[in-house]
């Protein structure tokens, strides 16, 4: 798709993500964002969280399904939608779909890497990149909205510092025994069918690990196959390091570790007590390279 001009008036779908948002803030064209709907209760960049709350809302209300649905987008008339999923754009979700968009003028974007997510017609190219997302989607993102902006520079010196910090970080582990990091959302258990913290592990957040010199125990497993893993097999899992992940501003990382690893004593890290705590930067969106500097300095600080 290509703009002839930067729209100005964008709404931001949900999709449980911040990426969007705080791209577009990195970028310094959040007084391009209408109404935005993403949101998160803590950043591990200090200022992201009143950069986000200054963003305006546009008094969008969240349907059942998490979603903005489809009368506010019309009411509002913005000149771009974005959602970070094609499933964003699902009328079974009460959004509205990317043709009604068309036909009333106004422009659709599908975060890059997302094409294939929720999307049952994707092309094998959209469904490659899905099944291969890693800490190079955010850059995609970041160089993708930098053209429809007209802000390439800026984009590109974003990615390009970040690029250098990560290469950096790599090569400080290069040649280190790698540790195995299991990174947990006690927050989420909503998303685990056993009812325990949910467990991250594929695409991005495999990279953010590798990167770090670390592997996941659970790397290359499906959102399916994660949400079914049990006590036993958390019991028998090689864990060196363990990331907690933070959802709320009220969850105590230290109460929340020292639960694990009461309830997993066999653990290498519970023994040495090893953990460490991320939120936003571990997703898609600008700050991957905190997520991959504080895993790498607590996987190579092991006592």
């Amino acid at each position: 798709m290509t703009f002839e001009k930067a729209p100005s008036r964008v709404l931001l779908l949900s999709g449980a993500s911040v990426a969007e948002v705080e791209t577009f803030i990195a970028l310094g064209i959040q007084d391009r964002i209408l109404a935005n709907s993403q949101s998160y209760g803590v950043s591990d960049d200090p200022s992201m969280l009143d950069k986000v709350k200054a963003v305006p809302t546009g008094g969008l209300k969240i349907n059942e399904n998490f979603e903005v649905p489809r009368e506010q987008v019309l009411a509002l008339k913005p000149d771009l939608v974005i959602s970070t999923w094609a499933g964003g754009f699902d009328e079974k979700i009460g959004s509205i779909n990317r043709d009604q968009l068309t036909a009333t003028g106004i422009n659709s974007f599908v975060t890059p890497v997302n094409c294939a997510n929720g999307d049952p017609n994707a092309s094998p190219r959209d469904k490659a990149a899905y099944e291969a997302a890693s800490v190079e989607s955010s850059f995609e993102l970041m160089m993708r909205l930098g053209e429809i902006f007209d802000v390439q520079q800026k984009a590109a010196g974003h990615v390009n510092s970040a690029r250098a910090e990560l290469a950096a970080l790599q090569q400080k582990v290069a040649g280190k025994q790698r540790r195995s990091v299991l990174v947990v959302y006690p927050g989420m258990s909503m998303m685990n069918n056993n009812g325990l913290p949910a467990i991250f592990g594929g695409g991005i957040f495999d990279d953010i690990i590798n990167r770090a010199g670390g592997v996941n125990p659970f790397a290359g497993k499906t959102t399916s196959q994660l949400a079914e893993i049990n006590v036993e097999a958390l019991a028998v899992a090689k864990v060196d390091v363990l990331v907690i992940g933070v959802y709320q501003p009220q969850e105590r990382v230290d109460v929340l570790a020292g639960d694990l690893f009461a309830k997993f004593p066999q653990w290498e890290a519970a023994r040495t007590r090893t953990f460490t705590s991320l939120s936003d930067s571990f997703y898609l969106g600008p700050l991957n390279a905190v997520a991959v500097q504080k895993i790498s300095d607590a996987a190579h600080r092991v006592p």
